[in-house]
């Protein structure tokens, strides 16, 4: 089978993105599914008819042994019976049966990238607890300032307007220094949309009395978190671009912790999202970002309701039980007292303590070793002479030594030895300001051939969207990444990925870039 698409009569300027499938063929057994699911949004929007053309002869051909046996005036009746089967039967069916095939297994592929993707934004670097100034900039609206405390609290907010048709560039940078003194800011965080690299510019060249760090954090989503149910509950007496501006600055001391409060086909990562199964998107990505916070762990005492409740175990009403009892009661000074919480009861401590934190009195009660294991622990520490701090994000110790210890095999062994070794603070890597090229400030300073820096920003089947540091993202296809063969673009990138990118063109009208990885080293 072949899969046609045409235009339909009057779509051609309003349906140009997808040019490409006005007059398109191709054979459906070597479609890609990102190439599919783009012509199935086409299709919906009214831009282009589908089909499927199998060739009749050959598919007559084909079914024909199976019924007609002989030669006689019967079997010709027989064919002409098969015939009219085949056109308004047989084909019909096996075409929907195939394009419903075809949908699924698209679906499923892209679902993954997606979720590959995702997992990749939600283990971003944080920067930890600092006191952020973070901007959400913009032209004629101004930028909105809001200060943020260790805890991610906003404790002050106001507008500067240092550009554009404003031009209150003195009494914006006098008010921002001023800011920064005032409330010991340690970092500067910048939403990388509209007006945020002309915002960084002014803040490079400002002598802060202090140390200050400026990163450029991506804004995808901090729009939807800003009009959620969730943002208005946390700041009800706030604007959204209030809002905005504390999701910004929240993102850059921890990502993992702010992005599980906006729904995942918000943040901007994946293909196709909003095209695939809604139900099996849905349980995928609720998946992910389950195994993320439990991967990284959770500190019981400060982990907000939105962050607790995708804790292995928890959900929604534990979690707001959490927050209420930690309200009453004050910190939790210890895993067992999440015994204490209503409704959390022996089985959902077995599930989640493993991935809560507490810093208190058990050192092991800020690790991600299990209660259950806590004497196994001390077995250990008292067979290697040692007390069970000095075991702790400690790789240097030989176990080796430890052939077996009274009432432990050797897999929980090794289990246990995995789990003290982890590093308790934060499985993520460390966050780094990174530097776009200072003289790139939109798409008409681009040309051809130049050497970029770049940030990976999202992946796709057949290609690395890069973030060169002006508003529009350019495209690496799949066939400029490498020299080889490779099925995906993520079998060598990742997100985040810092790289190198070299120009090869670009379209100012329609705002589309076509940068190449390997030609740029």
């Amino acid at each position: 089978a072949y899969l046609i698409s045409k235009i339909k009569k009057g779509k051609e300027s309003s349906g140009d993105k997808y040019e490409q499938y006005f007059d398109f063929c191709e054979k459906v057994i070597k479609l890609p599914s990102h190439r599919f699911l783009a012509i199935q949004r086409a299709k919906l929007e009214g831009v282009i008819s589908v089909k499927l053309q199998v060739d009749k002869k050959e598919a007559i051909e084909a079914i024909s042994p199976l019924f007609i046996k002989g030669n006689s005036n019967s079997s010709k009746i027989v064919l002409e019976a098969l015939i009219y089967a085949y056109e308004k039967l047989i084909r019909p069916s096996v075409e929907n049966e195939l394009l419903r095939e075809i949908k699924s297994k698209s679906d499923d592929i892209a679902i993954q990238v997606f979720a590959k993707n995702l997992k990749q934004l939600l283990l971003a670097p944080p920067l930890g607890s600092k006191r952020i100034l973070a901007i959400d900039p913009g032209f004629k609206s101004g930028c909105k300032i809001a200060c943020l405390d260790k805890q991610g609290d906003l404790i002050y907010n106001e507008d500067v307007f240092p550009h554009p048709p404003h031009n209150q560039l003195n009494e914006s940078i006098s008010k921002i220094k001023k800011l920064v003194d005032s409330y010991k800011i340690e970092s500067i965080a910048i939403g990388n949309g509209t007006a945020g690299r002309e915002t960084e510019e002014i803040l490079k060249k400002i002598i802060f009395s202090r140390d200050v760090k400026i990163f450029m954090v991506n804004e995808n989503g901090a729009s939807v978190y800003s009009a959620s149910s969730i943002g208005r509950d946390e700041f009800p007496n706030q604007d959204v671009t209030v809002r905005g501006a504390v999701s910004i600055g929240r993102r850059l001391m921890d990502p993992l912790a702010e992005l599980v409060k906006i729904d995942p086909k918000s943040i901007g990562v994946g293909q196709y999202q909003h095209d695939v199964d809604q139900t099996k998107l849905k349980t995928e990505l609720n998946y992910i970002v389950e195994s993320c916070v439990n991967q990284v762990g959770v500190n019981v005492n400060t982990a907000s309701e939105y962050l607790l409740q995708y804790v292995s175990g928890i959900g929604k009403t534990l979690a707001t039980n959490i927050i209420s009892f930690r309200k009453e009661n004050g910190v939790f000074k210890n895993r067992i007292e999440l015994n204490k919480v209503p409704r959390l009861g022996s089985k959902v401590f077995e599930q989640c303590s493993g991935f809560m934190r507490v810093k208190g009195d058990n050192p092991l009660d800020d690790t991600s070793v299990h209660p259950e294991n806590y004497k196994d622990v001390g077995l250990i520490a008292k067979a290697l002479n040692k007390n069970i701090n000095e075991l702790i994000d400690n790789s240097e110790i030989d176990y080796s030594i430890l052939n077996k210890v009274v009432g432990l095999g050797g897999y929980a062994l090794k289990d246990i030895i995995s789990e003290l070794t982890k590093n308790r603070i934060d499985p993520r890597d460390k966050i780094e300001v990174f530097k776009f090229n200072d003289k790139i400030k939109s798409i008409e300073d681009l040309k051809e051939g130049i050497i970029l820096p770049g940030l990976v920003t999202n992946l796709t089947n057949f290609g690395a969207f890069v973030d060169i540091g002006i508003k529009e993202n350019g495209l690496v296809h799949i066939s400029q990444i490498v020299d080889r063969f490779i099925s995906s673009p993520m079998e060598v990138l990742s997100i985040n990925d810092k790289i190198k990118v070299k120009v090869l063109s670009f379209d100012t009208l329609k705002k589309r870039i076509t940068l190449s990885i390997k030609e740029a080293i």
